[in-house]
């Protein structure tokens, strides 16, 4: 029996009223638009896939595009209708950012602070008032609207690593908080939803060569077309090689990705399948010496050059790392080739399908399904924590610390067969490898109804299993010279009776492996969501809930500590952790709710305001449950309001906000182990993008943020060491928020010169980081930056693209994380371990469309 129209009203008032009184009511799902928009769960007939991603292209940067992230709609929503903070990039737009990364790109969302200062991958993701400390915990990447991995951040893997840029994405849509809490894994923080390109009606695609100063090749390419009535496809992706700006002796960057889609079109819907292979390396750098003679004062270390300096070099790029213990006195003990040039890459296949159907009579469904599959593997250096000495000094050090006869005669020499000077400043780094294989599979389902005109109720679910192996061998501790493209020193002390070996044959000093890990972890997340929309006159009013439960299971092998060969004279391996048989294990369950209110009010078709609130969770990681098996569930209160406005001279996006955090763990990975804490956090900011044409053919856009973050309701004191050397303990609660700076903003003035045969747009940004500290106790700082970038883009007729893009133009040493792997006061004898920004870096392109 059909229900009747009264009956419909009815139900819908009881279920938005239930959801009101519970603080859960329901996010913006988009099933409305604008007040002169048809109802959007019936769904247009289209030309072709390509028809919206034109029209996007059309309206980009305006309040008339549809975004699609952070709605229950196939259809999307109207930026203006949008109550909540989106910001949407097309291809040309994200060419134009110039992204040293795919983590690089999210600082065109105000509020999103990447530090992309290490390479391609391996990127902390700061997000305003949301306080990280490292790696990427909020921040989450999409594919076509699906998460490539369902937790955002594991160890040594965060999701921009595994992903990269080319010509196959159409536009990124980058949504702070708001509805992202209700959909796919639920994150708070940001959420960077990429769309692939698709074949149209006429075929086309594109080739481009770049060539850049930091040995740099690339190849780029995509091909898209019709292949049957009704059936699209597409191919494309791209192959790089580059010497880097920091560059190793061999190739910083290797490797390539592809990616095709089939998509088979109706006018009811449509069906998409999807594909991609990455398989890319990439050198990963962490702290280095810089002089540091007074506080955000920073300078090159001699020797060593911040912007360009790297300890990775054909000396050091081969080694085996020693881990399996063997008992016969002077005995090779086992272990694993190591090879720096694998850097922190991706091996990684992706393979998805997006349908959407719309029945008629206000039913719609929506399936979006996710597979990966790889491996996440790190090789790389990272610091000891220690600031460099000469050899001489660290020598007598060791011989302190092993407890060494009185007397011994040192003979020290480099890998190469070279005498190494005892006078020369020596550091330990060590090089860590980390194997990492994952597999993800994740499903999220929609069913919509329109109940009565401008009201639309969309029930789901999320679920996704997904499991992570992993081996460690951290620690490994290599003496190297304090130079850029080191050669690793060998150390031998002598009484002429005995000979103790302070480093093996290679420079591995003492431990051979400080923290040896072996575990693999499965997880189960499933999530039931309700959401429901109404349009009343010019409110756009939207609420959701979601109950989420997670299953965590890890086994972690036993390991123990000993002599690796048997023998007291190499004190380099007297004392290193091996594996042993037995595990140990891990289980944990939680369910938890999310919920998200907004209102929208439009005043006209170019400006409207909103406000919204939403209590967002964050579920602990595997590794958070390592180091803290009953680590508690994060919850975040967040509430909002804003304003977007434009007119044929202006495009204005500004918010304002307050986020309270709760039950954060905080896990440190240290040399001597890891250590967690829990605290929270409260913040206040303004988020602001701004575009103004003064002339024709002008434009300025200014987007930054200005937050105030500090940490609260943390019990106890955290022990750290003063740069006397003194033990000293003291409280995070007040201190500003790590590694966030307080101001930041982005400055790009551009001009397009019109001509007979094209056009010519030229435009500069001046980037602005303020005032940020390395650690939670405010014993770090590490001062502010500035960048200087460029672009110059000449359209030749109807094929042929030339551009010339640069960044760090007047080299600029901008420090982006401090000394990750000690606590308190970094600095000794005006030396701090810290990582900057890379050194200028100028890149061209030609490019032939067609």
């Amino acid at each position: 029996m059909k229900t009747k129209p009264f009956t419909r009203v009815a139900l819908s008032a009881a279920i938005t009223a239930t959801l009101i009184s519970g603080a859960a009511l329901a996010q913006d799902n988009g099933q409305a638009q604008s007040s002169t928009a048809t109802p959007t769960t019936t769904t247009a007939a289209k030309a072709s896939p390509g028809a919206q991603q034109a029209a996007n292209a059309k309206n980009a940067q305006t309040l008339q595009e549809v975004v699609v992230t952070g709605t229950a709609s196939t259809a999307g929503i109207k930026k203006i209708d949008a109550s909540y903070s989106i910001t949407s990039m097309t291809a040309q737009q994200i060419r134009e950012a110039n992204p040293k990364s795919a983590a690089d790109l999210l600082k065109n969302s105000p509020g999103v602070y990447p530090e992309s200062s290490g390479g391609q991958t391996g990127a902390n993701i700061e997000v305003a008032g949301f306080p990280g400390g490292g790696d990427a915990p909020y921040a989450t990447y999409q594919l076509n609207g699906t998460p490539l991995f369902p937790q955002a951040t594991l160890s040594f893997m965060e999701n921009s690593s595994m992903f990269r840029l080319d010509d196959t994405i159409d536009r990124a849509e980058i949504v702070q908080g708001g509805p992202s809490v209700l959909y796919g894994n639920g994150q708070p923080g940001v959420t960077a939803n990429f769309i692939l390109r698709e074949g149209t009606d006429v075929p086309s695609g594109d080739i481009g060569v770049t060539f850049g100063s930091e040995g740099l090749y690339r190849l780029d390419g995509y091909l898209g077309g019709k292949l049957a009535n009704n059936w699209y496809a597409s191919i494309g992706g791209f192959w790089r090689r580059s010497d880097g700006v920091r560059n190793p002796q061999f190739p910083a960057d290797n490797g390539g990705q592809l990616t095709a889609t089939l998509t088979r079109d109706w006018d009811s819907g449509s069906l998409m399948f999807y594909a991609r292979w990455l398989k890319d390396h990439n050198q990963f750098v962490t702290d280095m010496p810089l002089l540091n003679a007074s506080k955000g004062n920073f300078s090159n270390y001699p020797g060593f050059d911040a912007l360009t300096g790297t300890f990775g070099s054909k000396a050091d790029q081969r080694e085996f790392i020693e881990t399996v213990p063997c008992s016969t006195p002077g005995c090779t003990p086992g272990g694993q080739d190591v090879n720096l040039a694998k850097g922190r890459g991706a091996d990684i296949h992706l393979f998805g399908a997006n349908f959407d159907w719309d029945f008629g009579n206000g039913w719609t469904i929506s399936d979006k399904l996710g597979f990966t599959a790889g491996q996440m593997n790190t090789i790389s250096f990272f610091s000891t924590g220690a600031n460099p000495t000469t050899l001489a000094n660290y020598i007598a050090q060791q011989e302190t610390t092993d407890g060494l006869p009185a007397g011994l005669t040192a003979t020290a020499t480099l890998t190469n067969g070279q005498a190494a000077d005892m006078n020369q400043n020596v550091t330990v780094q060590g090089l860590w490898y980390v194997h990492k294989r994952i597999n993800a599979i994740s499903n999220e389902f929609h069913v919509s109804k329109e109940l009565f005109e401008g009201n639309t109720l969309t029930l789901g679910n999320y679920s996704a299993v997904y499991n992570d192996h992993d081996i460690w061998y951290l620690g490994n501790n290599m003496l190297l010279q304090a130079i850029n493209n080191p050669s690793p020193v060998v150390v031998s002390l002598s009484n002429g009776a005995n000979t103790w070996n302070l480093t093996d044959p290679q420079g591995f000093v003492s431990a051979v492996s400080t923290f040896g890990l072996r575990e693999r972890w499965n997880g189960f997340n499933t999530a039931f969501f309700a959401t429901d929309t109404w349009k009343v006159g010019n409110w756009l009013i939207d609420g959701g809930i979601r109950v989420e439960r997670q299953q965590s299971s890890g086994g972690l092998q036993n390991t123990a500590k000993g002599d690796l060969d048997n023998n007291q004279y190499t004190l380099y391996n007297n004392n290193s952790q091996y594996f042993v048989p037995g595990e140990s294990y891990i289980h944990y369950l939680k369910t938890q709710r999310s919920w998200t209110l907004g209102a929208n009010y439009e005043f006209n078709p170019n400006m409207s305001a909103y406000i919204r609130a939403n209590l967002g969770v964050h579920f602990p990681g595997f590794d958070d449950l390592r180091g803290l098996p009953n680590t508690p569930v994060q919850k975040v209160k967040n509430y909002e309001v804003g304003f977007k406005y434009q007119a044929d001279w202006i495009y204005a996006d500004v918010s304002a906000y307050r986020r309270l955090f709760y039950n954060v763990p905080y896990t440190i990975t240290t040399d001597t182990g890891q250590q967690t804490y829990v605290y929270g956090s409260q913040t206040k900011g303004v988020n602001f993008t701004t575009t103004v044409k003064p002339i024709e053919h002008a434009a300025i856009t200014f987007s930054g943020d200005w937050m105030d973050g500090h940490y609260y309701r943390y019990v106890g004191c955290l022990s750290y060491q003063t740069q006397s050397g003194a033990n000293a303990c003291t409280s995070i609660n007040g201190m500003q928020l790590q590694r966030q700076p307080k101001f930041q903003f982005r400055l790009t003035p551009s001009y397009t010169l019109p001509t007979s045969w094209g056009s010519v747009k030229a435009w500069l940004t001046y980037e602005y980081v303020g005032d940020r500290y390395g650690d939670l106790i405010q014993q770090q700082p590490l001062g502010n930056y500035y960048d200087l970038g460029f672009g110059v883009q000449a359209n030749v007729g109807q094929h042929w693209v030339y551009s010339v893009q640069g960044t760090n133009l007047t080299n600029q040493i901008g420090i982006t994380e401090g000394n990750a792997r000690l606590f308190g006061f970094a600095s000794s004898g005006g030396v701090i371990l810290a990582r900057s920004i890379e050194g200028r870096e100028i890149q061209g392109q030609i490019k032939y469309n067609f």
